[in-house]
């Protein structure tokens, strides 16, 4: 055994960043090895998206069974999982569940940011610094501070002067937010804002949707899990989790091996009608195999849904306005509705295309566009996040020298594995950039194993010093940024190719996940672990 050096005590053996899905699991995996590990929680309870995100109508779109963690049988016998895609308030409760069955809140400090993170070289530790103004050292600090959790307000002058109430979907009130008889604004129609838009709907005075880009969106068809459903999914658990481990984005769904063009016209249409009548992702995920990389496939699968809009709602011009114009369907993540088109047919909905009608300025009786003026009570801000890397710019991490992550992310990041970042020793990301993104627990679990196996290697080993070389960081960044030529997304400006409108600096794109599917990222993770770490700098 190698002798560690040099020997400074640390206040911690490991420092987690979040208690989401990602640092629960990093945390229970963490204990598991004997370390002393502490979490540092923003939030005053654990949950991650699910504790922040508590909007009307909230939810995943990964069958629940399949985004449950896997690792405990006891866990999976004594949950029972009320609707096929669990809303915010039963997955903030099954978080909940797990962290009290595990005891795992004596390691979490809630209500406390994390501001800055400076590596230690003389200590080979890092200092992290809290808003609090206290600090603490740790060999190990292990980022769990997720894809989507930087929110981001729109850049429109005077959002401070409203006088109603406001706020980001990210940022929901924990108090019940009534709608009856209020005029309502929801300005953005990603994914959030279109699970958002139908529940608000049904009890606004009146509601206004203020769309910048229209989406490709398909029916979800969520049901209740009944108790005989719950009993045989219970059953085929680990049949459940194994599939998932074979597709492509970790989800049950993977892509018909045929090709559009393969099958006759009537064939087609019968094949996206079932599609489209599922539940789920087996539209975007389960589709022909080339609709995400042939224009001419996407272009047919896009007029498809583009039908199904005009079908569902009642006025020929505002179908139009639904309809997408600047992307093709599934070249940005496909949001799942429920009934979100027909909102549309309802005398209490308006929809304001802000492609015709752009927004000048927030007043503080409401929304100003080149125009008219609208007054509102009420005014909700569905414009996403910062994704990917904006978590990570929010928090002052310096490695080696002073470098700044921001600073050498400037023009795009540079990983080994979406897991290591070069010249910052001893600082892991679970589903950091250039991760595979997909069912997001079944790709953590796997993150997480694997962070923990090099953890235990380093220990084991008498290692207090764990960096990617800068060598296989170039090459995995080139490898990801190869693995995403030909498919139709990259062309697209999303939160996927790194662009944010509201954000300065970040509007060129930028390769920022993995697109080589979850089997091929695993065996490079194994390669890299079975061959003694070689791709890694260690002392």
């Amino acid at each position: 055994m190698r002798e560690p050096s040099p020997r400074v005590a640390t206040d911690f053996d490991a420092i987690i960043i979040g208690a989401g899905v990602s640092g629960l699991y990093q945390l229970y995996r963490l204990r598991e090895l004997g370390l002393a590990t502490r979490v540092f929680e923003s939030g005053s309870n654990v949950g991650g998206t699910w504790y922040w995100n508590r909007y009307p109508g909230a939810r995943f779109d990964s069958e629940s069974w399949t985004y449950g963690y896997s690792f405990s049988q006891e866990l999976l016998d004594e949950w029972d999982w009320e609707e096929h895609f669990a809303g915010q308030p039963e997955t903030e409760r099954y978080l909940n569940y797990v962290a009290d069955k595990f005891d795992l809140r004596r390691d979490i400090r809630f209500r406390t940011t994390v501001t800055a993170a400076h590596y230690q070289e003389d200590s080979r530790s890092w200092k992290i610094m809290l808003d609090d103004g206290t600090s603490c050292t740790a060999r190990f600090l292990v980022t769990a501070i997720g894809v989507l959790s930087a929110s981001v307000l729109p850049r429109i002058p005077g959002i401070e002067s409203f006088q109603g109430q406001s706020c980001h979907t990210h940022n929901w009130p924990k108090e019940p937010v009534s709608f009856d008889g209020k005029r309502v604004a929801v300005i953005g129609t990603g994914a959030t804002g279109i699970q958002a838009i139908t529940e608000i709907a049904k009890t606004a005075g009146h509601l206004t949707v203020f769309q910048r880009t229209a989406q490709w969106s398909a029916p979800l068809h969520n049901a209740r899990v009944t108790p005989e459903e719950m009993r045989e999914i219970r059953r085929n658990y680990a049949e459940i989790f194994a599939r998932c481990q074979e597709t492509l984005g970790c989800f049950i769904h993977t892509a018909d091996p045929r090709s559009v063009f393969e099958v006759t016209e009537e064939e087609r249409e019968a094949f996206w009608e079932q599609r489209y009548g599922e539940p789920g992702f087996g539209i975007w995920m389960g589709n022909f195999r080339d609709v995400l990389v042939d224009r001419e496939a996407n272009r047919l699968m896009s007029d498809y849904l583009a039908r199904k809009i005009r079908q569902r709602v009642k006025d020929p011009a505002v179908a139009e306005k639904l309809v997408p114009r600047t992307h093709g369907f599934g070249t940005r993540r496909v949001p799942l509705e429920s009934g979100y088109f027909e909102v549309y047919n309802q005398p209490n909905v308006k929809l304001v295309d802000l492609a015709e009608t752009p927004i000048e300025r927030i007043t503080p009786a409401g929304i100003r566009t080149s125009d008219a003026d609208y007054e509102f009570d009420m005014i909700v801000y569905a414009t996403g996040f910062d994704a990917i890397t904006g978590a990570f710019d929010r928090i002052d991490f310096r490695g080696v020298g002073g470098t700044s992550l921001k600073d050498k992310w400037a023009d795009g990041p540079v990983t080994l594995l979406g897991i290591l970042v070069d010249g910052f020793p001893n600082f892991l990301m679970v589903m950091g950039p250039h991760a595979g993104l997909g069912n997001f627990p079944r790709a953590v679990e796997y993150t997480s194993d694997w962070v923990t196996a090099l953890i235990r290697h380093a220990r084991d080993n008498g290692i207090t010093r764990v960096d990617a070389t800068p060598e296989a960081a170039k090459a995995w960044t080139d490898h990801v940024i190869e693995t995403n030529e030909g498919l139709l997304f990259t062309e697209v400006d999303s939160w996927m190719t790194g662009i944010n409108r509201n954000l300065e600096g970040k509007q060129v794109r930028r390769v920022m996940r993995y697109s080589g599917g979850h089997p091929a990222f695993r065996q490079h993770c194994e390669a890299i672990s079975a061959g003694g770490y070689r791709e890694l700098s260690m002392a």
